[in-house]
């Protein structure tokens, strides 16, 4: 069984932030995501990907939360056709790991701090955070045969 998962972002802006004040004082900034090809799934084992990513805030406390959904803000599944795989998101405040907290769709979790230094961490660290993706071994296992799709969106919010 050959899965995918397409990872698509969404950083929070006024459009998305509790006011248009908030958003201009305490900006949060994701970037550096990228695809997050899974391969062949194993019934047999889980299957996690990690990615450093970048997590900035410039809030007093360099403090944020993270929100995952998935397509158009539904739950954390992959989709061939009408049938779906479901998939967990984790989220680590510290780069290089390959387990996090839980985040479940739709749920801000919070409590991270960041350490980056410039929104596009492109001096100082050059990644502050790890996004995990996995796909349990026994959902692949009970998933129809073919290639799964989906798409995930992060959106960080100021503390």
């Amino acid at each position: 069984m050959r899965l995918g998962l397409l990872a698509a972002l969404c950083a929070c802006g006024a459009a998305v932030c509790a006011s248009q004040a908030r958003a201009q004082s305490n900006n949060v900034r994701i970037t550096g995501l990228s695809d997050v090809a899974l391969g062949s799934l194993s019934s047999a084992s889980d299957t996690k990907v990690a990615q450093n990513i970048c997590a900035f805030s410039s809030s007093a406390t360099k403090g944020y939360h993270v929100t995952a959904s998935g397509l158009a803000g539904g739950p954390l599944v992959l989709t061939n056709g009408g049938s779906t795989l479901a998939y967990e998101v984790q989220w680590n405040g510290a780069s290089g790991q390959s387990s996090g907290t839980n985040l479940s769709a739709n749920v801000p979790v919070g409590g991270f701090t960041s350490s980056a230094t410039q929104q596009q961490c492109n001096s100082g660290p050059t990644t502050s955070a790890s996004l995990i993706v996995i796909v349990r071994a026994s959902s692949a296992a009970s998933a129809a045969g073919g290639n799964y799709s989906g798409a995930l969106t992060l959106i960080l919010g100021p503390e």
